[in-house]
């Protein structure tokens, strides 16, 4: 399995952007598992949030049908009871196998006053096809009691729209999780020009691949990783 991080900067055209994920994701190998920044189609779009919560659903189908044979993950604007939320998802086989609201909504841009929260008790490992995956949207991945919610992951994604004012602390913090809790990391921030970049993909060593001027960076997943740093440093994961 290759691991991909996506990183590319977001028009006020949804559509066009939505063109542009679809042109990353089919130039992914077959068996990848894709992670796209957070509300890459759309940004926060407070201004349109109705069209961007209709555009979602125009997303999702377009989505379900390029996940036969790559997992994608990124999340979307979505509408509920006359509520909105932040939901990450992860499409493959042509399905929504996971969906997740955040629940840490980010104080500094407004978030609190446009979203409603979803549950830190849904933050959980999942499990697809044997390979434990655990989610934390952004702002989220300071909390570290959520870490702790996702000890024993093979792989934690991290779809962000982290701002550049605070590049390396998003650097250090999703490198530090991947160490923490001995696993992969796929970050995936937004490239606009006052967003942080930082992209990457870490192993459970702290080992990274970064390149702010990349798109797509692209690493292969190997478990036999995972379970070496894990029995090198016994903290207790071994058995999760």
């Amino acid at each position: 399995m290759q691991l991909v991080s996506l990183q590319f900067k977001t028009t006020i055209d949804f559509q066009k952007n939505l063109d542009k994920l679809v042109d990353l994701i089919e130039h992914c190998p077959t068996n990848s598992f894709i992670v796209a920044p957070e509300v890459c189609l759309t940004e926060f779009a407070y201004d349109r949030f109705e069209e961007a919560a209709n555009f979602s659903k125009h997303a999702i189908n377009v989505l379900l049908g390029l996940s036969n044979s790559k997992y994608i993950s990124l999340t979307l604007i979505v509408k509920d009871n006359n509520q909105f939320y932040n939901v990450a998802y992860i499409f493959y086989k042509n399905q929504i196998i996971y969906k997740q609201s955040k629940a840490k909504l980010f104080p500094l841009g407004e978030e609190l006053k446009y979203f409603t929260a979803g549950s830190t008790n849904d933050i959980q490992i999942v499990d697809i096809d044997g390979l434990k995956i655990g989610i934390l949207i952004c702002f989220e991945i300071r909390f570290i009691k959520l870490w702790e919610q996702l000890q024993g992951a093979d792989l934690i994604l991290v779809p962000s729209l982290w701002g550049e004012p605070r590049k390396s602390q998003y650097e250090i913090l999703t490198r530090a999780l991947a160490v923490a809790n001995q696993c992969y990391v796929i970050a995936s921030n937004s490239a606009n020009d006052d967003m942080a970049s930082s992209s990457s993909v870490i192993n459970p060593f702290g080992e990274y691949i970064i390149d702010d001027t990349k798109e797509v960076l692209t690493t292969k997943f190997d478990y036999a990783v995972v379970k070496r740093m894990r029995r090198y440093m016994n903290i207790g994961f071994l058995d999760n």
